[in-house]
């Protein structure tokens, strides 16, 4: 078995995993949905290839994608580094649009969000394909794949958002893998969201340029932006990106007023120096601010880094420690039964405001975004 078939293996596999786990979405879909598009239908392959705007034409027939840093230059029938994005005769296509092979509904915590909709759950997908390349990927099986190596699912994004709110969920998130890969089915999702009443949300990576970004914010509630490390070797060895467009899109998150939560993975060894924590911390409070929450989480043997041991959880808490002491008032940490660091306290007073231990979420003393005490506000989305 070569490793084109091992990788569509492992995403056949991955799909039906998630399938098994996530409710059965067709019989509790609304009375008025029409069957022909309420119908998810799994299949090989993209479905409906979908022209991009974010490109630039070249001479010769080949184009230069401008969704992201990458930019990468397409000669008729290449492909950018994403997997998903194809020149055809000219022009731009994509090939993730309304294709997910990922559809589950998660606990919004999951994404993982804290302050937006706490204790709610939120209408998850994911295409195949990614813009980098982590060695630590968590979920490296669609990531790391093209849309021909994974099964997936026919789902217009009016068809999604019908579904998530036959379900009660109060969000639609794209997350998984990096979300602005199928920027086009995003801004469609988040139109149509809002039209129901529905957040829009998204966990990315924020390797991104500034006009998809400027366009996606339009439609976005919130972000939960992951920031890998703090130097530019870090991002350069270990994800195939750089760090200073990350840093550039959060702060346009922020200019255009979309709730934003970031989080690292503490890869041992390689990104857990205190000072670099410390730097990073320093970095939040002072460009964006103290009231951004940061989450550090675990880092298990993944993808390329499996001979590497788990983050120890001694030093989470100390690096949560070390985030504290740079200002920060929300500081968390993941993928570890920690009660004291997955509660959210008043930074004012040390009210208890929200309760939890792993998904399980409970709304102690948190009143309209407020702390119930003291009344100081308490940054996030709460409905």
């Amino acid at each position: 078995m070569d490793r084109r078939e091992f990788v569509k293996l492992c995403g056949r596999c991955a799909v039906c995993l998630a399938a098994i786990q996530a409710p059965a979405l067709a019989p509790q879909r609304p009375p008025d949905l029409k069957a022909e598009e309420g119908r998810i239908v799994p299949r090989q392959g993209f479905i409906r290839p979908f022209p991009s705007p974010y490109y630039e034409s070249l001479a010769g027939g080949g184009v230069r994608c401008t969704l992201c840093p990458h930019g990468c230059e397409l000669e008729d029938g290449d492909r950018g580094a994403c997997g998903v994005r194809m020149n055809q005769g000219g022009t731009l296509m994509s090939l993730a649009h309304a294709n997910p092979c990922a559809v589950n509904v998660d606990p919004i915590e999951k994404k993982p969000f804290f302050h937006v909709a706490p204790g709610t759950g939120s209408f998850s997908l994911a295409t195949a394909g990614c813009n980098l390349h982590c060695k630590f990927c968590q979920n490296w099986e669609i990531s790391q794949a093209e849309p021909e190596q994974t099964l997936n699912y026919d789902l217009p994004a009016k068809t999604a958002v019908e579904i998530a709110t036959a379900y009660g969920c109060k969000s639609v998130a794209s997350t998984y893998v990096e979300p602005t890969i199928f920027i086009e089915y995003m801004l469609e999702l988040g139109r149509r969201a809002k039209r129901a009443g529905l957040l829009n949300v998204m966990h990315s990576c924020g390797f991104v340029n500034e006009k998809p970004l400027s366009d996606l914010c339009k439609v976005l509630d919130a972000a939960c932006i992951d920031l890998k490390g703090f130097t530019e070797e870090y991002y350069k060895t270990m994800t195939g990106g750089g760090l200073q467009p990350v840093l550039d899109s959060i702060k346009r998150l922020k200019a255009h007023g979309v709730f934003t939560e970031l989080v690292t993975l503490v890869v041992p060894g390689r990104n857990d120096a205190p000072d670099e924590t410390k730097a990073m911390a320093h970095w939040i409070a002072s460009e964006l601010s103290p009231g951004v929450p940061l989450h550090l989480t675990r880092f298990y043997p993944r993808y390329k880094l499996k001979s590497l041991p788990p983050t120890p959880v001694e030093t989470l808490l100390r690096l949560r420690e070390t985030a504290r002491s740079e200002g920060l008032e929300f500081v968390y940490v993941g993928n570890v039964p920690s009660a004291e660091a997955e509660n959210t306290s008043c930074p004012q007073c040390g009210a208890l405001l929200i309760k939890r231990r792993g998904y399980s979420t409970r709304i102690v003393d948190l009143k309209d975004g407020r702390c119930g005490r003291c009344g100081r506000e308490i940054p996030g989305v709460f409905v």
